[in-house]
C-alpha cells in the first residue's frame, strides 16, 4: 500500500524526521485558509499523486503571492498529471500539499527497503539527490552507496556514519543527519513498510537536514496490524479492478494485453504469461485464484476479467493440488453462464479430479476449448484471437 507525500512526512515527523510545515488541502478555499494561517512569504504547492516525476510534469508550484497560489490552485486541482510513472492516461489530481518553501544548499538520495537476498534492510544513499536514482545509477554508479543491516530494534552510529559518508557534512550536519536516519529506520520497522525514499533529503542554508520529499511504502501482508496505516489508504489513486479484486482476496494486476488470464499459483501464473508472449500476444492481466479458490471466487475474477474491454479471449490454466478440478470447474460453467461469455475460452486443467473437471466442462453445452498442456493451451487461444 502506497500514500502520500503529506501522510510520509506527518508519520516520519511522528518519529523525529525534521520535515517542512505543511498542510493538505482539497479546495482552493481550503489553500486560501490554510495559506493565511501559515502567514508566509512564499508557497510551494504540490499536486498530490502516487506517482514520482510530479516537478517535471507541472505538478509543483512556488508562489509569490495569494493571487498567484489561488490561479495555481484552480490550475493543478482536477488536472490530470502525466508523469514518466503514472503512464500516458496520468493521474487525476484530488489534493494538494501546502507547504513552507525551504532554503537549499545541498541535495541528497536516501532511501531503504528490504533486500530479500540477504534478508537485511538496505540503505541506498547518493549526493546527487533532486534526479531520478535510476539515471545516477546508470551514469554514475560509484555516486551510488549501499549499505544493509541486519534487523533489530535500533540502527547503530556507525551504521549511519557508513550511509552519509559520501555526504561530506560538516559534524554539526553530520549528526543531524544521523538523528534523521535513525528516525527514518524507527519508521520502516515500526509500521512495517517495505519502502521508505527521501529526494531530495537536503542540507539549508541554516545547515538543517530537512526531508523535502517522501514516498511510503507498506507491505500489504502485514498491513493487517497496523489499522490506523489503512485509514490513509487513497481509493483513487488504484485501479477500480484491483480494488475489486482485492475484496475477493484475488491477486490481480492489469496489464496492457488482450488475453485474460485465470490461473492459480503465482508461478504458473507468470509462466502462463511468458508463453502467451512467445506465442505473439499479450497478456491483459496477472491473476492469481490462489490454492482453495471456490466458485464464488472464480465468478468473481471471471467479472473482474471481462471488464476490461480490451480483453478479447480467455486462457484459464489450473492445476489442481488442494483446488480439486471439477470444482473449479463448476465454477467455470456457472461463472460462464452468468456472465454470458461471449469472447473465447480455453481451459487447461490438470491435477485432482482434472478427468472430472474436464467431463464438466465438456457437458456443460457452452464452448468452451480443452487443452491438453500449457504450450496446447497458449497455442489454441491465440490462434482464437487473432
Amino acid at each position: 500500500m502506497n500514500i502520500h507525500e503529506h501522510q510520509a512526512k506527518q508519520l516520519l515527523k511522528k518519529f523525529g524526521a525534521i520535515v517542512p510545515n505543511g498542510e493538505a488541502c482539497f479546495t482552493v478555499q481550503e489553500v486560501l485558509e490554510k495559506a493565511k494561517k501559515l502567514n508566509l512569504k512564499k508557497y510551494v504547492l504540490k499536486a498530490q499523486i502516487h506517482a514520482g516525476g510530479r516537478g517535471k510534469a507541472g505538478g509543483v508550484k512556488i508562489l509569490d503571492n495569494l493571487s498567484d497560489l489561488e490561479k495555481a490552485a484552480k490550475d493543478l486541482l482536477g488536472k490530470k498529471l502525466i508523469t514518466h510513472q503514472t503512464g500516458p492516461s496520468g493521474k487525476e489530481v484530488k489534493r494538494l500539499y501546502l507547504e513552507e518553501p525551504s532554503n537549499i544548499k545541498k541535495e541528497f538520495y536516501l532511501s531503504c527497503l528490504i533486500d530479500r537476498a540477504s534478508s537485511k534492510i538496505a540503505f541506498i544513499s547518493s549526493d546527487q539527490g533532486g534526479t531520478d536514482i535510476e539515471e545516477v545509477a546508470k551514469n554514475d554508479p560509484n555516486k551510488i552507496n549501499t549499505v544493509k543491516i541486519s534487523f533489530k530494534e535500533d540502527i547503530e552510529d556507525e551504521d549511519c556514519k557508513k550511509i552519509i559518508r559520501n555526504f561530506n557534512l560538516d559534524d554539526d550536519a553530520n549528526l543531524k543527519c544521523i538523528k534523521i536516519i535513525k528516525s527514518i529506520y524507527k519508521t520502516f520497522v515500526s509500521t512495517d513498510a517495505s519502502l521508505i525514499e527521501i529526494n531530495p533529503l537536503i542540507l539549508t542554508n541554516e545547515n538543517n537536514i530537512v526531508c523535502l520529499d517522501a514516498k511510503i511504502s507498506f507491505d500489504d501482508n502485514a498491513i493487517f496490524k497496523h489499522p490506523e496505516l489503512l485509514e490513509l489508504r487513497d481509493l483513487n489513486e488504484e485501479d477500480p479492478t484491483e480494488i475489486e479484486a482485492s475484496k475477493h482476496d484475488l491477486a490481480y494486476i492489469k496489464l496492457d494485453g488482450s488475453i485474460g488470464c485465470m490461473v492459480n499459483g503465482a508461478g504458473l501464473a507468470m509462466a502462463t504469461m511468458d508463453i502467451i508472449k512467445l506465442h505473439g500476444q499479450e497478456p491483459a492481466n496477472f491473476l492469481d485464484v490462489g490454492g482453495g479458490a471456490s466458485k464464488e471466487k472464480v465468478a468473481a475474477a471471471f467479472k473482474i476479467i471481462l471488464s476490461d474491454k480490451n480483453v478479447k479471449g480467455i486462457l484459464i490454466n489450473i492445476f489442481g493440488g488442494i483446488m480439486r478440478c471439477d470444482v473449479l470447474a463448476q465454477g467455470i460453467v456457472e461463472a460462464a453462464k452468468e456472465t454470458k461469455i461471449n469472447i473465447p475460452l480455453v481451459v487447461r486443467l490438470a491435477g485432482t479430479n482434472s478427468k472430472e473437471g474436464k467431463k464438466i466442462l465438456d457437458e456443460s453445452g457452452l464452448k468452451i476449448i480443452s487443452a491438453s498442456d500449457l504450450g496446447d493451451a497458449a497455442k489454441k487461444i491465440v490462434k482464437q484471437v487473432e
